[in-house]
């Protein structure tokens, strides 16, 4: 009987540690402990590229993967991920926080019907006046987030 794995199965296993490594650096060098809850919460949230996710969201996503960890443990780990620079933390619905896993300055949409953020291109606002920040202060980012919903279509009264 031969045990050995098929090339596909090492392929993808090489694939699993390469990116797990990517994750374990990832947190060591924004100063975090790679506890095995943080990887997995970390390879779901940058393991589909730059996108937007509330805790909410993220939770749901861990159970889906198996992972079997408790909405305050995302909350904590997301606050975590925002303190150590890798999200960016976004406010658009009274209590929702959106975690933004592209850092760099940029400014959203936010679709109301969707609860969802979608990024601005680059370019398409510029902010200008800004004030000084308070004496002892400094201003960490500016947050622009312009709220959207579909058009509605228009009834003619007969």
């Amino acid at each position: 009987m031969d045990n050995r794995a098929k090339p596909s199965q090492d392929t993808s296993r090489d694939a699993h540690r390469a990116s797990s490594f990517c994750v374990f650096e990832r947190l060591r060098s924004a100063g975090l402990r790679p506890t095995r809850q943080r990887v997995a919460l970390c390879n779901l949230i940058f393991g589909a590229g730059d996108r937007h996710l509330s805790a909410e969201e993220l939770h749901d996503e861990a159970h889906r993967a198996g992972e079997p960890v408790s909405l305050a443990t995302v909350y904590n780990t997301l606050h975590q991920f925002t303190d150590a620079g890798l999200v960016r933390p976004l406010s658009a619905e009274g209590q929702r926080t959106y975690f933004d896993t592209n850092t760099s300055d940029h400014f959203h949409f936010f679709v109301e019907s969707d609860n969802t953020m979608i990024d601005i291109p680059d370019g398409a606002i510029s902010v200008e006046n800004i004030p000084a920040p308070p004496e002892g202060m400094e201003i960490v980012n500016i947050d622009v987030v312009v709220r959207v919903r579909r058009k509605r279509e228009k009834t003619s009264l007969s």
